[in-house]
């Protein structure tokens, strides 16, 4: 039996579009020959729904698409993940095996993530049906997400499954629907998981993952095939959608036969994907970018060049009296490298303006951080103002680094409508600027070389305010991604006042962090709506 494997892109609440995605894949699945096809969790209202799901009116759009998919099954079966209401008003993420018509099997999701960016106890009830489904001659185990992981966890004695392999009721392979987003090193996580999940149970595993992107999520694709002994077999494409079809008779794949590997690379293209993404679901179709001629304007610039064409791309330099040569050049530079437009709108007139009519109120306080953020906010001011005047979405350049400890200017350098470095660390911001260079330069070799300054005062270095990057981006880590106490960073060989100070500034600027506009995740513990603390609390650790 031919079993296709079909990640597709759904845009969370647009019905209409993801059903006819769905019977335009069924169709090229039976034309291939396939007798069997499967989609990722929650196809047709697309992941993660949120509170969408309280309206009433949103579950019965669902359910109408819904009866239109099944209405277009015919000799081809079809494996789709759904919401499913029961009588009582009661709430699934469910898999529908469907089939001539009618629904076949059903299996509920029985795990309900409550952790990082996912809250579904919140909305779904627990499932308990049994996921085993005998369809011709294939006898297969079928789960939702988060419930492969259940069946292989010191808990997953409770899964249904699990009873039933051990049970003596072995199925020929597994099946599990996913909407697993992207992390720099979830790659090899899937792997080795689903690898020893294989080893031990002795089956194939075939897994399908969606591939779009959602707010700052980056569902990318991936989809895998394992064999009984462990092996990796096949994968579908990363980061865009693609149909992945399996022969049971061999249980060989038509995908890649390399398995996908963390690199920079992949962060790169789930940058690029995310971004795309973001503005054809909000309707945008140009950006603009402010050029500073440093590092974290210049990768973004390059990002959203090779995301959407250099045509939909305006670059704007906005140089002050403090603004360096170097980094005028490199802007211009870029620009032209990137082959996008480029504008200069000096600032030094705003600023002075600004300082007459802050005078008599600043009368014999000396200058300070103020006059500072006072040029980042005009800055930002004829940024949102391009934005505003030609239809384009303005993208923040901030990195995770400067997020963490406040080093950014609330209504300044942090406007936009979308900050595609959020979630990348400066260290890893330099890794994806000499990336980028690897066949053209297109960002200049200075840029990524001389020590970054915001410039808003002479001779300003980031390393004035901040421990090197080379430091502050491992204790960063060790603090908000592994939740190390300070106690335990210092015991690894940080200088306590170093841990103090940065701990101190990440607490401080909670609530920057909740002002920021969203980010693209690419790590497992991002600064976005996944970040649960209050911005008020005396907790000294």
């Amino acid at each position: 039996m031919k079993i296709a494997l079909i990640q597709t892109n759904p845009y969370i609440g647009a019905f209409a579009h993801n059903k006819d995605n769905v019977v335009k894949w069924l169709r090229q699945a039976n034309e291939a020959g396939c007798r069997l096809a499967v989609f990722p969790e929650l196809t047709l209202c697309g992941a993660p729904p949120r509170d969408l799901l309280e309206r009433s009116s949103f579950l019965e759009a669902h359910d109408q698409v819904l009866q239109e998919v099944l209405r277009a099954t015919g000799d081809i079966a079809c494996i789709l993940g759904v919401l499913e209401r029961d009588v009582d008003t009661t709430l699934y993420n469910s898999a529908f095996f469907m089939h001539r018509q009618k629904v076949v099997h059903r299996v509920r999701k029985q795990l309900q993530p409550a952790c990082d960016i996912f809250d579904e106890g919140r909305y779904f009830t627990t499932g308990d049906a049994a996921g085993l489904v005998t369809f011709e001659d294939l006898r297969f185990g079928l789960m939702v997400c988060g419930d492969i992981w259940d069946v292989a966890s010191p808990c997953g004695a409770k899964h249904p499954l699990h009873r039933q392999v051990y049970a003596g009721e072995q199925p020929d392979c597994l099946i599990a629907l996913g909407a697993s987003p992207y992390a720099h090193g979830i790659l090899g996580e899937r792997q080795r998981f689903f690898s020893s999940l294989c080893q031990a149970r002795r089956l194939p595993l075939l897994y399908v993952n969606q591939a779009g992107g959602q707010d700052s999520l980056v569902f990318d694709g991936h989809s895998l095939v394992f064999d009984k002994q462990g092996q990796f077999v096949s994968a579908a494409a990363g980061f865009r959608e693609d149909m992945l079809i399996v022969d049971t008779a061999t249980w060989q794949g038509t995908g890649s036969s390399f398995a996908p590997e963390d690199s920079v690379e992949q962060v790169l293209e789930a940058l690029m994907f995310g971004l795309k993404d973001y503005l054809r679901k909000t309707g945008f179709k140009k950006v603009i970018v402010g050029l500073s001629g440093g590092v974290d304007s210049a990768v973004t610039a390059a990002i959203a060049c090779r995301a959407l064409g250099p045509e939909n791309v305006l670059g704007v330099s906005m140089p002050s009296p403090y603004t360096s040569n170097a980094s005028m050049e490199d802007a211009r530079s870029l620009a032209k490298n990137l082959g996008c437009r480029f504008d200069e709108v000096p600032v030094k007139g705003l600023m002075q303006a600004y300082d007459r009519s802050l005078a008599p109120l600043f009368h014999g306080v000396d200058d300070d951080l103020t006059e500072q953020n006072i040029q980042a906010r005009i800055r930002g001011n004829i940024l949102m103002a391009l934005a505003n005047k030609f239809g384009a979405i303005l993208l923040s350049t901030g990195n995770k680094s400067e997020l963490s400890v406040g080093y950014c200017t609330l209504y300044g350098d942090m406007c936009g409508g979308l900050s595609p470095l959020a979630d990348v660390s400066k260290t890893l911001v330099y890794q994806l600027g000499q990336w980028c260079n690897r066949q053209d330069q297109v960002i200049p070799e200075r840029t990524l070389t001389r020590p970054p300054s915001a410039e808003l005062k002479p001779d300003q270095r980031d390393q004035d305010d901040l421990p090197p990057y080379e430091v502050l981006d491992p204790l960063l880590e060790a603090y908000l991604d592994q939740r190390r106490s300070i106690e335990e960073i210092i015991a690894s060989g940080y200088d306590e006042p170093v841990v103090r100070d940065v701990v101190r500034r990440v607490k401080q600027n909670e609530y920057k962090r909740k002002q920021a506009p969203p980010g693209i995740k690419v790590t497992s513990r991002g600064l976005g709506r996944e970040r649960r603390y209050p911005i008020v609390q005396g907790y000294p650790g």
